[in-house]
């Protein structure tokens, strides 16, 4: 197991901010990288949705996820919240327990 605290981030983020998103994680997450992937998001709230999206009762997401250093983590989300206030991201932080390769 690694000594360091880290921390598992993940963002959902409308489609209309892949571009915007995958710029900012690549400057500020230049040394780990990040995945990304397409999820359904599903919510009670039917704010933003279109008539499709309400019927269905899914929205398209990208999802976000990096490992972040203890002392790199407020920094990463405190930025994500100047440059995307408003934007709708959700966002998450868990602790690792254990990571590697295998």
């Amino acid at each position: 197991m690694k000594h360091d605290k880290e921390y598992l981030v993940t963002l959902n983020v409308p489609p209309s901010l892949e571009e915007a998103v995958v710029d900012s994680l690549l400057l500020l997450e230049e040394e780990l990288g990040f995945s990304s992937f397409t999820v359904n998001a599903h919510h009670h709230e039917n704010k933003g949705l279109s008539l499709a999206e309400q019927v269905t009762g899914r929205q398209k997401r990208l999802r976000f996820q990096m490992y972040v250093d203890e002392n790199d983590l407020e920094a990463l989300v405190e930025q994500l919240k100047r440059e995307f206030s408003g934007s709708g991201i959700q966002y998450w932080v868990l602790p690792v327990i254990d990571n590697g390769v295998i």
